[in-house]
């Protein structure tokens, strides 16, 4: 890289159209080295939100020492609006574990949490959660059962991102006694926990019978990222002739896409039910299915 002298007094828009530049081209960033991390570093004040998060993915992939601690002041920035905390947020957790020593960093996001500020503990939790940072575990686990049920969800996705098996457990208790929306994003995350690929498929499963159409929906959606269709026919059977129009319409995708003839043919009479839908789309959807099928 080269290292070149920066322009003192730069105006705005020629720091704006040179960070464009850079975040347009790598090349061109890494070889104006160290003048491209400053200009960039400058730019980051100036720039709307779209080019502040483009700015935080590139200095995030090249300068992850000298990134973190501005990451920190936008995160907890009320100036800033709430995408750019967030996202703020989400580059601290993927630079985190490329961090020489990460401790100070730790220390700060855990006094961060437990700031009365709503807002500043949303965003801290979320950026707590990177693989191996177990010393965090406590503090995550407490933000399970937090008053602001945003904090509780942006727990759900830190745990899982620690890598730790024994998340698993304290994960699908909160499933069975959480909040609605804190037991969506425990859906969305079971899958991670790949070691016990048995426990999450029967908790999907279990899901699939819940009252609650969403968590039904979600339970659906997340079977079929690590099931095959054919391993559960019986519960696509059972997912076509659901309340919810949504669960009958994946249910009729998964079975056309990956199903296999056998399987639409032995599901052939629920198939021919659904011609008989409410929802049109369904209803289309079966008619097209069974007319190939025939022809």
């Amino acid at each position: 890289m080269k290292h070149d002298r920066v322009i003192a007094f730069e105006p705005r828009e020629r720091i704006l159209t040179k960070a464009k530049q850079y975040v347009d081209s790598v090349e061109t960033f890494l070889e104006d080295g160290d003048q491209a991390v400053s200009l960039l570093f400058k730019a980051m004040k100036l720039a709307d939100d779209t080019l502040k998060h483009e700015i935080m993915v590139v200095l995030g992939s090249f300068a992850k020492e000298e990134i973190a601690w501005p990451l920190v002041d936008l995160m907890t920035d009320a100036s800033e609006s709430e995408e750019v905390r967030h996202n703020a947020a989400i580059q601290l957790s993927v630079i985190a574990p490329f961090l020489k020593n990460s401790q100070a960093l730790v220390d700060r996001l855990v006094r961060e949490i437990e700031s009365s500020d709503a807002e500043r503990g949303y965003h801290a939790t979320y950026a707590m959660g990177w693989r191996g940072n177990t010393q965090a575990a406590i503090s995550l686990i407490e933000r399970l059962y937090d008053s602001d049920p945003r904090v509780q969800q942006s727990a759900v996705n830190a745990l899982s991102n620690l890598g730790d098996n024994r998340v698993l457990d304290l994960l699908l208790d909160r499933l069975n006694n959480g909040l609605t929306e804190q037991k969506r994003v425990i859906l969305f995350n079971l899958w991670r926990f790949h070691f016990d690929r048995e426990k999450v498929v029967a908790e999907y499963l279990k899901c699939l019978r819940h009252d609650n159409p969403d968590l039904r929906f979600d339970a659906l959606v997340c079977l079929g990222t690590i099931t095959k269709v054919q391993d559960h026919l019986s519960v696509y059977r059972n997912c076509m002739s659901d309340k919810d129009a949504r669960i009958r319409e994946l249910a009729l995708k998964r079975l056309v896409e990956e199903g296999g003839e056998i399987a639409r043919h032995s599901l052939r009479p629920e198939i021919e039910t659904l011609l008989d839908d409410p929802d049109m789309k369904i209803k289309g959807a079966a008619w097209k299915i069974l007319r190939k099928h025939r022809d």
